[in-house]
């Protein structure tokens, strides 16, 4: 499994006219099929009474083969979405979205037309789009002493861990994200600080 892959970090669009016909490309940050609906939502409001939306998204890492997804939407079968997809697989990006809007023109571009037209916009975003680096972190809780709790943050932040919780009571419970590669290290470091007196047991 990826533990480290690249996300968009803007979302950029792209016009292009293609044999009288208005392509509008939008790619952008996509890391469910959730965030893909709510974006042909907003984008069907804001360019009303287009002929066609099509649309692919790969909302895991770029080797994901689950989280994905395209759309013809009208468009012959395999003409619109599926080599939108293509593209996408191809960039090694993950959590990336692509949706165009088409404004059909009068002239039909027939299947091949319709591949080339639809993978334009596309294949010229990819290279534009800002990327960041996303680390894949998993969830563990540790539980403490009230005396223990700086040694545990200072733990979690030398490892680039995030905190996300933490419960008072008694004790202290505290819940964090943190990277696999980093599970080793963090041990290490918690049986310094806490003289072999604590150690971490993960599951993922």
């Amino acid at each position: 499994m990826t533990e480290e892959f690249l996300i968009p970090a803007k979302n950029i669009e792209l016009e292009e006219e293609i044999k009288h016909s208005r392509f509008i490309s939008f790619m952008f940050h996509c890391p469910s099929a959730d965030v893909m609906k709510a974006e042909l939502g907003r984008i069907k409001l804001e360019f009303p009474g287009a002929s066609h939306y099509c649309y692919a998204f790969v909302a895991g890492a770029p080797t994901n083969l689950i989280d994905m997804g395209s759309s013809d939407d009208g468009e012959p079968s395999g003409s619109a979405g599926r080599p939108m997809l293509a593209c996408l697989q191809g960039a090694n990006i993950g959590e990336l979205g692509v949706i165009v809007v088409r404004y059909f023109g009068g002239t039909k571009l027939g299947v091949g037309g319709l591949v080339r037209a639809y993978s334009s916009g596309v294949k010229k975003l990819i290279p534009q789009l800002e990327t960041c680096l996303k680390t894949l972190r998993y969830s563990a809780n540790i539980v403490c002493d009230y005396g223990q709790l700086n040694d545990i943050e200072y733990v979690i932040n030398q490892c680039e861990g995030i905190i996300t919780d933490k419960q008072f009571s008694a004790t202290v419970t505290v819940t964090f994200e943190l990277a696999k590669a980093q599970q080793s290290k963090f041990n290490q470091l918690l049986a310094t600080q806490t003289q072999g007196a604590m150690q971490v047991k993960f599951t993922a």
